[in-house]
């Protein structure tokens, strides 16, 4: 725009104006927003002007000549500064994102391929959010009373997510061991979430965006030698059982607040659900980042149509081929964390299910 008017003045009466100064700053203002790319741009668009007014009013001379070589000066300078300060963005951005990496895969341990009568596989994505973590957790154990999962998502992001989300999944990872009632040990999540808001001082809630209004939405499950699915859904994305190449959600019969907003809960206390889960079925456990994302045109992930589209394979490849089915809805951007937990139920003879030609 200001190249076009300085061209504008040059062929205009008012030609007098000398607009070398305002053109030899352009470069090192378009460093500033644009990039190398879009600095050179200015710098050659300055140089245009330049040559065909000096060209066309005749007026090649010192002053013109000075113009050239300040717009040269400043445009070399700017693109090295300009390399120089995305360099060093990119390093540190870089360094950001493996902490937060790191942090992550310390909460998020990967889970086993096989517990008691289950095959497992488990998929965490990153939001494309700058090295932000995220509130999703998941996780699952074999116990004595059967294997034990659970998925969940923290609202909000960062540290303050992080630590709320710990707080869950280590009063599961203990209560799912002792507990036999599964709904006792979502109690347990609950009071430990309690427990971790309670224990930030004024100046910490004041810092971490007012941690006491937060709440986190989970799901735990239940597989045990019988051929059902237990279910505790506390305000979460109902899970997925994938049979004979039909997906079914498992909506709960009586719907109950996330886990911190236990004061809004209207109905008696949660029990467990049971559901049919035979031989070869899948339960997909996910967060709402699945589930929300959207295309750019603004449609929705269609989970259960894209679930029933996939081709019989392993857990993991199943997993792998839904995240490639949601970066290609999403063109490659994620709004949100999304996290996924698989659990295939094997026979009595601890062999998978036979499924047919269109079954998941």
């Amino acid at each position: 725009m200001v190249i076009l008017l300085a061209l504008g003045i040059e062929l205009s009466p008012a030609h007098a104006v000398s607009t070398g100064p305002l053109l030899a700053a352009m470069p090192a203002l378009a460093s500033l927003t644009m990039g190398p790319r879009g600095t050179l741009s200015a710098a050659a668009g300055g140089f245009t002007v330049t040559v065909i007014t000096a060209t066309l009013h005749q007026s090649w001379g010192g002053q013109v000549y000075s113009n050239l070589i300040s717009l040269l000066v400043v445009s070399a300078a700017s693109v090295t500064m300009s390399n120089a300060v995305r360099t060093r963005r990119q390093r540190e951005l870089n360094q950001v994102r493996r902490v937060a990496e790191a942090a992550q895969r310390v909460l998020l341990r990967p889970v086993p391929a096989r517990l008691g009568p289950v095959q497992m596989a488990s998929k965490y994505l990153a939001a494309e959010t700058g090295a932000q973590i995220g509130g999703d957790l998941y996780e699952a154990v074999h116990t004595r009373y059967g294997v034990r999962m659970i998925v969940g998502d923290v609202r909000g992001k960062g540290l303050p997510a992080v630590r709320l989300a710990a707080a869950v999944l280590g009063a599961f990872r203990e209560a799912a061991h002792y507990d036999e009632d599964l709904a006792e040990v979502v109690n347990h999540c609950a009071a430990a979430l309690d427990r971790e808001r309670a224990t930030l001082s004024a100046v910490d809630q004041a810092e971490e965006d007012n941690l006491t209004e937060d709440f986190v939405t989970a799901l735990v499950a239940q597989v045990s030698d019988a051929f059902v699915v237990e279910v505790v859904n506390r305000g979460h994305p109902p899970p997925l059982v994938l049979r004979q190449g039909k997906a079914e959600a498992l909506i709960p019969a009586c719907p109950m607040p996330p886990l911190g907003l236990e004061d809004f809960m209207t109905v008696p206390p949660a029990k467990a659900e049971s559901y049919p889960f035979a031989p070869g079925d899948r339960l997909l456990l996910h967060t709402d980042g699945v589930i929300e994302a959207r295309s750019p045109d603004g449609v929705f992930f269609p989970l259960p149509k894209t679930t029933e589209s996939v081709h019989p394979c392993t857990p993991s490849e199943f997993l792998e081929r839904l995240h490639q089915e949601l970066i290609r809805h999403t063109h490659g951007y994620l709004a949100d964390d999304a996290a996924m937990l698989l659990a295939e139920r094997l026979n009595e003879a601890g062999e998978s299910g036979q499924p047919g030609p269109h079954a998941i």
